[in-house]
């Protein structure tokens, strides 16, 4: 009888590790410097290097716009991460150790879709 309680608080022991926690546990994208959002301060001195930009328009594709109706809009998440890694890594190129007031701006107008990416490269003020 011992026998058979163990043989089956292994298996049910072992068969709980094959399954995924029911809330994800994600840290986010890992960038190659520090990124601060607008509403967020470096816990550091620093010193401005560069403004940094990118943006783009486009015009509306059949996909987003049908029957007078706007379908889709805007970037998707993994968009917006690759475009912030594009800028960290040309702020990196700067010598910047981190890049600060970043803000995203997507807008729509019947034509055309666009955004705005901002942010300034800085560089860290050595401790003394």
């Amino acid at each position: 009888m011992l026998r058979w309680i163990f043989l089956l608080g292994g298996l049910l022991f072992s068969l709980t590790g094959c399954f995924r926690p029911a809330i994800p546990i994600s840290t986010g994208p890992k960038y190659p410097i520090d990124v601060f959002y607008e509403n967020e301060r470096p816990y550091r001195p620093y010193d401005v290097v560069q403004e940094m930009e990118s943006r783009q328009e486009l015009p509306l594709d059949r996909r987003q716009n049908q029957d007078g109706r706007m379908l889709s809009r805007g970037n998707t998440m993994q968009d917006k991460e690759l475009l912030l890694a594009k800028m960290t890594l040309e702020a990196q190129r700067a010598g910047a150790d981190a890049l600060i007031n970043v803000k995203y701006t997507y807008y729509t107008t019947a034509t055309v879709n666009g955004y705005l990416l901002s942010g300034q490269a800085v560089k860290y003020r050595p401790e003394n």
